[in-house]
């Protein structure tokens, strides 16, 4: 049977999500990595380098299967629900994105520029569809963009502040519902129509 490198990577960086997710950086390990992926550690080093950058590629990697799945929208309220959505089936690209910033702080982070640009086609996108008056402007469209990503990643990433705050009977899709309607009064503004 031939070898297939493209196979191994794969099954290496989905180990390598789930080991991350679960340990940070720091607590990964790559024995378990290699075991998981049924794969040697040689080939993990050879394909990716070190440990950190086995994760850069790991949350790359998370990051453009998020990007291609929630891509931008002038619908901030409708983008919301679709990235709550996909969180709460994939809660390890969260996970990967908080354990980065629990690691590297507020220091650059590998693929910045470009993970710049991906947010920047947010904004974009958001200012393009006109809300709250503003006719395309960038600067609230970038908070608009700021406040929905915190409110669609948070309210999964925290289950237990999301129970003690809004009760145990506070399900997830009412938890979107409500998301939903804070990302619109955050496009219409306050003592606007339809806030």
């Amino acid at each position: 049977m031939a070898y297939d490198s493209a196979a191994t990577k794969e099954r290496i960086l989905a180990a390598a999500a789930s080991e991350f997710a679960a340990h940070g950086v720091a607590g990964a390990r790559v024995d378990r990595i290699a075991a998981q992926a049924k794969a040697n550690k040689r080939a993990i080093y050879d394909y990716f380098g070190d440990k950190n950058k086995l994760f850069a590629a790991v949350l790359e990697h998370v990051l453009a299967d998020l990007a291609r799945a929630v891509p931008p929208s002038d619908d901030l309220p409708a983008y919301a629900e679709r990235l709550f959505d996909y969180h709460r089936a994939h809660p390890e690209a969260l996970r990967l994105v908080m354990w980065e910033a629990l690691e590297i702080g507020d220091q650059p982070v590998p693929a910045e520029e470009d993970r710049t640009r991906h947010y920047q086609d947010k904004v974009d996108a958001a200012a393009s569809g006109g809300q709250s008056g503003q006719g395309g402007d960038t600067g609230d469209a970038r908070t608009r963009v700021f406040f929905t990503l915190a409110l669609a990643g948070w309210s999964v990433a925290m289950p237990q502040l999301r129970r003690m705050v809004l009760g145990p009977g506070h399900s997830l899709d009412d938890l979107r519902a409500d998301i939903a309607r804070a990302v619109r009064d955050l496009s219409t503004g306050p003592g606007q129509p339809g806030a």
